[in-house]
């Protein structure tokens, strides 16, 4: 297989996964995806080099260094309100059952997870999203394991006592 052929195959079967975890990361379906063609783009440059190791590891890193950047260089842009998030459910072709309360949900985590800082969302997405431990989540963001302890406490504290998650399941 080629360089392309290569890349193209992992592209189809993990962009969808590396998309779901920008959504979760950033809170809005655009910038999620920007975010993951923004990463795409560089491994696509360094192919060669990280499809040896663990390409997925690679362009989720990406995704999160994008996303923490970004949030640095743009403290003045709004916050999604979530509404928006969730409209490409409306644009589906076959009939299917009612999915408002999974929708609901995810409206729901998604504003409790907007009150959060930068550090402490993307911490709680990369240890119960992506299901990382404390250990790999430090190394992903580059950060102290006893701050991802730290954060993820104060995080959790955060999301146990928000109002709008009482009620809310697995």
């Amino acid at each position: 297989m080629s360089r392309d052929d290569d890349f193209t195959a992992f592209v189809l079967a993990r962009s969808g996964r590396l998309v779901h975890f920008a959504r979760m990361l950033c809170g809005d379906a655009t910038l999620a995806e920007d975010l993951v063609q923004n990463a795409l783009e560089k491994a696509y440059l360094r192919w060669e080099r990280i499809e040896l190791a663990d390409p997925f590891a690679y362009v989720r890193q990406a995704v999160v260094n994008q996303h923490l950047s970004w949030v640095r260089r743009r403290p003045w842009r709004e916050r999604p309100s979530g509404a928006t998030a969730e409209l490409d459910l409306l644009f589906v072709d076959t009939p299917v059952e009612d999915q408002s309360g999974a929708v609901d949900r995810r409206v729901t985590v998604g504003a409790a997870l907007a009150t959060l800082t930068r550090r402490e969302r993307a911490i709680v997405v990369l240890r119960y999203v992506e299901d990382l431990t404390e250990r790999e989540t430090a190394s992903v963001l580059g950060i102290a394991l006893g701050t991802v302890k730290s954060a993820n406490a104060r995080a959790l504290d955060k999301l146990r006592a928000a109002p709008e998650l009482s009620g809310v399941t697995r």
